[in-house]
Protein backbone atom coordinates (compact mmCIF):
# COMPACT_ATOMS: atom_id res chain seq x y z
CA UNK A 1 0.00 0.00 0.00
CA UNK A 2 2.84 2.32 0.82
CA UNK A 3 4.50 1.65 -2.53
CA UNK A 4 1.17 2.07 -4.32
CA UNK A 5 0.51 5.38 -2.61
CA UNK A 6 4.12 6.53 -2.89
CA UNK A 7 4.63 5.69 -6.57
CA UNK A 8 1.05 5.92 -7.74
CA UNK A 9 1.04 2.36 -9.08
CA UNK A 10 -2.05 0.51 -9.92
CA UNK A 11 -2.77 -2.87 -8.34
CA UNK A 12 -2.11 -4.78 -11.57
CA UNK A 13 1.21 -3.13 -12.07
CA UNK A 14 2.18 -3.76 -8.48
CA UNK A 15 1.27 -7.49 -8.82
CA UNK A 16 3.36 -7.86 -11.94
CA UNK A 17 6.31 -6.19 -10.26
CA UNK A 18 5.98 -8.57 -7.30
CA UNK A 19 5.99 -11.60 -9.62
CA UNK A 20 9.13 -10.33 -11.37
CA UNK A 21 10.88 -9.78 -8.04
CA UNK A 22 9.96 -13.27 -6.81
CA UNK A 23 11.21 -14.88 -10.07
CA UNK A 24 14.44 -12.93 -9.87
CA UNK A 25 14.93 -14.09 -6.29
CA UNK A 26 14.32 -17.73 -7.21
CA UNK A 27 16.73 -17.49 -10.18
CA UNK A 28 19.40 -15.94 -7.95
CA UNK A 29 18.99 -18.67 -5.36
CA UNK A 30 19.28 -21.46 -7.95
CA UNK A 31 22.33 -19.85 -9.53
CA UNK A 32 23.99 -19.46 -6.15
CA UNK A 33 23.25 -23.09 -5.21
CA UNK A 34 24.62 -24.53 -8.44
CA UNK A 35 27.77 -22.41 -8.30
CA UNK A 36 28.80 -23.41 -4.83
CA UNK A 37 32.12 -25.41 -4.54
CA UNK A 38 31.86 -29.24 -4.62
CA UNK A 39 34.22 -31.75 -3.00
CA UNK A 40 36.07 -33.78 -5.64
CA UNK A 41 37.62 -37.25 -4.93
CA UNK A 42 41.29 -37.35 -5.72
CA UNK A 43 42.19 -39.94 -8.46
CA UNK A 44 44.18 -43.01 -7.53
CA UNK A 45 47.91 -42.75 -8.18
CA UNK A 46 48.98 -44.34 -11.47
CA UNK A 47 51.57 -46.52 -9.78
CA UNK A 48 49.05 -48.03 -7.39
CA UNK A 49 46.53 -48.74 -10.16
CA UNK A 50 49.14 -50.39 -12.35
CA UNK A 51 50.38 -52.42 -9.40
CA UNK A 52 46.84 -53.56 -8.65
CA UNK A 53 46.38 -54.80 -12.25
CA UNK A 54 49.76 -56.58 -12.41
CA UNK A 55 49.64 -60.13 -11.00
CA UNK A 56 52.27 -60.98 -8.44
CA UNK A 57 55.35 -62.79 -9.79
CA UNK A 58 55.23 -66.56 -9.59
CA UNK A 59 57.71 -68.33 -7.33
CA UNK A 60 60.95 -69.51 -8.85
CA UNK A 61 60.47 -72.49 -11.14
CA UNK A 62 56.64 -72.29 -11.03
CA UNK A 63 54.75 -71.51 -14.22
CA UNK A 64 57.83 -71.49 -16.44
CA UNK A 65 57.53 -73.68 -19.55
CA UNK A 66 59.66 -76.77 -19.42
CA UNK A 67 61.95 -77.49 -22.36
CA UNK A 68 60.55 -80.08 -24.74
CA UNK A 69 62.45 -83.33 -24.50
CA UNK A 70 64.49 -84.28 -27.53
CA UNK A 71 64.34 -87.61 -29.20
CA UNK A 72 65.62 -90.50 -27.10
CA UNK A 73 69.22 -91.55 -27.69
CA UNK A 74 69.76 -93.85 -30.63
CA UNK A 75 66.57 -92.76 -32.40
CA UNK A 76 66.66 -91.87 -36.07
CA UNK A 77 64.54 -89.24 -37.87
CA UNK A 78 60.80 -89.58 -37.46
CA UNK A 79 61.04 -91.84 -34.41
CA UNK A 80 62.39 -94.79 -36.41
CA UNK A 81 65.71 -96.62 -36.53
CA UNK A 82 67.50 -98.27 -39.43
CA UNK A 83 69.51 -101.44 -38.85
CA UNK A 84 71.45 -103.86 -41.07
CA UNK A 85 70.49 -107.51 -40.54
CA UNK A 86 72.85 -110.04 -42.11
CA UNK A 87 74.12 -113.53 -41.54
CA UNK A 88 71.92 -116.60 -41.27
CA UNK A 89 68.54 -114.94 -41.79
CA UNK A 90 66.07 -115.53 -44.63
CA UNK A 91 65.95 -111.94 -45.94
CA UNK A 92 69.14 -110.09 -45.01
CA UNK A 93 69.37 -106.39 -45.66
CA UNK A 94 68.48 -102.94 -44.35
CA UNK A 95 65.38 -102.80 -42.17
CA UNK A 96 63.50 -99.81 -40.76
CA UNK A 97 62.00 -100.42 -37.32
CA UNK A 98 60.12 -98.29 -34.80
CA UNK A 99 62.09 -96.67 -32.02
CA UNK A 100 62.57 -99.00 -29.08
CA UNK A 101 62.62 -102.15 -31.23
CA UNK A 102 64.66 -105.10 -30.00
CA UNK A 103 66.91 -107.65 -31.67
CA UNK A 104 64.00 -110.10 -31.88
CA UNK A 105 61.99 -107.53 -33.87
CA UNK A 106 64.85 -107.12 -36.33
CA UNK A 107 65.10 -110.90 -36.81
CA UNK A 108 61.37 -111.13 -37.55
CA UNK A 109 61.66 -108.24 -40.04
CA UNK A 110 64.42 -110.18 -41.82
CA UNK A 111 62.18 -113.22 -42.26
CA UNK A 112 63.43 -115.14 -39.26
CA UNK A 113 66.57 -117.14 -38.55
CA UNK A 114 67.67 -119.92 -40.88
CA UNK A 115 67.52 -123.50 -39.68
CA UNK A 116 70.61 -124.55 -37.80
CA UNK A 117 71.76 -121.02 -36.91
CA UNK A 118 73.40 -120.85 -33.51
CA UNK A 119 71.78 -118.15 -31.37
CA UNK A 120 73.71 -119.00 -28.24
CA UNK A 121 74.71 -115.78 -26.51
CA UNK A 122 72.61 -113.56 -28.79
CA UNK A 123 70.56 -111.26 -26.59
CA UNK A 124 67.29 -111.04 -28.49
CA UNK A 125 65.77 -108.76 -25.84
CA UNK A 126 68.38 -106.00 -26.31
CA UNK A 127 67.06 -102.60 -27.43
CA UNK A 128 68.50 -101.59 -30.81
CA UNK A 129 70.23 -98.34 -31.70
CA UNK A 130 69.98 -96.46 -34.98
CA UNK A 131 72.64 -97.62 -37.47
CA UNK A 132 73.36 -101.00 -35.87
CA UNK A 133 74.43 -104.12 -37.73
CA UNK A 134 73.09 -107.46 -36.54
CA UNK A 135 74.99 -110.51 -37.78
CA UNK A 136 73.38 -113.87 -37.00
CA UNK A 137 75.46 -117.03 -36.73
CA UNK A 138 78.94 -115.46 -36.94
CA UNK A 139 81.68 -116.99 -34.77
CA UNK A 140 81.87 -114.76 -31.68
CA UNK A 141 85.65 -115.01 -31.41
CA UNK A 142 86.25 -113.60 -34.90
CA UNK A 143 83.86 -110.65 -34.90
CA UNK A 144 84.05 -107.06 -33.90
CA UNK A 145 81.19 -105.28 -32.22
CA UNK A 146 80.25 -101.89 -30.83
CA UNK A 147 81.45 -98.60 -32.25
CA UNK A 148 79.36 -96.70 -34.74
CA UNK A 149 78.25 -99.79 -36.66
CA UNK A 150 76.70 -101.56 -33.68
CA UNK A 151 77.44 -105.11 -34.82
CA UNK A 152 75.43 -107.62 -32.78
CA UNK A 153 77.03 -111.04 -32.56
CA UNK A 154 76.78 -113.35 -29.59
CA UNK A 155 75.94 -111.08 -26.67
CA UNK A 156 75.93 -108.01 -28.92
CA UNK A 157 78.65 -106.12 -27.07
CA UNK A 158 82.30 -106.02 -26.23
CA UNK A 159 85.46 -104.79 -27.88
CA UNK A 160 87.28 -105.93 -30.99
CA UNK A 161 88.86 -109.34 -30.55
CA UNK A 162 92.38 -110.07 -31.69
CA UNK A 163 92.70 -112.31 -34.71
CA UNK A 164 91.60 -112.38 -38.37
CA UNK A 165 89.09 -109.86 -39.66
CA UNK A 166 85.63 -111.43 -39.84
CA UNK A 167 84.11 -111.25 -43.32
CA UNK A 168 80.65 -111.52 -41.76
CA UNK A 169 80.91 -108.60 -39.33
CA UNK A 170 83.65 -106.26 -40.53
CA UNK A 171 82.63 -102.82 -41.74
CA UNK A 172 83.76 -101.17 -44.97
CA UNK A 173 86.30 -99.14 -43.00
CA UNK A 174 87.71 -102.28 -41.34
CA UNK A 175 87.97 -104.19 -44.62
CA UNK A 176 89.68 -101.18 -46.20
CA UNK A 177 92.61 -101.70 -43.81
CA UNK A 178 93.45 -105.08 -45.38
CA UNK A 179 96.31 -105.12 -47.91
CA UNK A 180 95.12 -104.67 -51.49
CA UNK A 181 91.55 -103.83 -50.44
CA UNK A 182 90.29 -100.33 -51.13
CA UNK A 183 86.91 -98.72 -50.39
CA UNK A 184 85.34 -100.05 -53.61
CA UNK A 185 86.43 -103.65 -53.06
CA UNK A 186 85.46 -103.45 -49.39
CA UNK A 187 81.95 -102.38 -50.44
CA UNK A 188 81.80 -105.33 -52.87
CA UNK A 189 82.58 -107.69 -50.00
CA UNK A 190 79.82 -106.17 -47.85
CA UNK A 191 77.34 -106.33 -50.76
CA UNK A 192 78.13 -110.00 -51.37
CA UNK A 193 77.69 -110.72 -47.66
CA UNK A 194 74.28 -109.02 -47.65
CA UNK A 195 73.02 -110.76 -50.77
CA UNK A 196 74.13 -114.25 -49.77
CA UNK A 197 73.47 -114.14 -46.04
CA UNK A 198 77.13 -114.04 -45.03
CA UNK A 199 80.28 -116.04 -45.76
CA UNK A 200 80.19 -119.71 -44.83
CA UNK A 201 83.86 -120.20 -45.67
CA UNK A 202 86.85 -118.13 -46.71
CA UNK A 203 86.77 -119.74 -50.17
CA UNK A 204 83.59 -117.79 -50.96
CA UNK A 205 85.76 -114.68 -51.04
CA UNK A 206 86.87 -115.77 -54.53
CA UNK A 207 83.33 -115.09 -55.80
CA UNK A 208 83.49 -111.41 -54.88
CA UNK A 209 83.94 -109.13 -57.86
CA UNK A 210 87.52 -107.84 -57.94
CA UNK A 211 89.24 -110.62 -55.99
CA UNK A 212 91.52 -112.86 -58.05
CA UNK A 213 93.76 -115.76 -57.08
CA UNK A 214 96.70 -113.58 -56.10
CA UNK A 215 94.67 -111.22 -53.93
CA UNK A 216 92.85 -114.13 -52.37
CA UNK A 217 96.20 -115.69 -51.43
CA UNK A 218 97.22 -112.44 -49.74
CA UNK A 219 93.95 -112.13 -47.82
CA UNK A 220 93.42 -115.76 -46.83
CA UNK A 221 95.59 -115.70 -43.66
CA UNK A 222 94.16 -112.35 -42.59
CA UNK A 223 90.41 -113.00 -42.72
CA UNK A 224 87.90 -115.48 -41.35
CA UNK A 225 84.21 -116.28 -41.92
Amino acid sequence: MWLQLRCGLEPKTLAALAVVLVAAGVFAAVHFWSGRPHSVRAPDPVEEAAHARTPPPAPDGVGEPEPSPGPPPGTGPGGHIVVDVSGKVRRPGIRQLPSGARVADALRAAGGVRDGADLTGLNRARVLMDGEQIVVGAPPGLSTSGGTTGVATGSGGGSAAAGPVSLNTATVEQLDTLPGVGPVLAQHIVDYRTQHGGFRSIDELREVNGIGDRRFADLQPLVGP
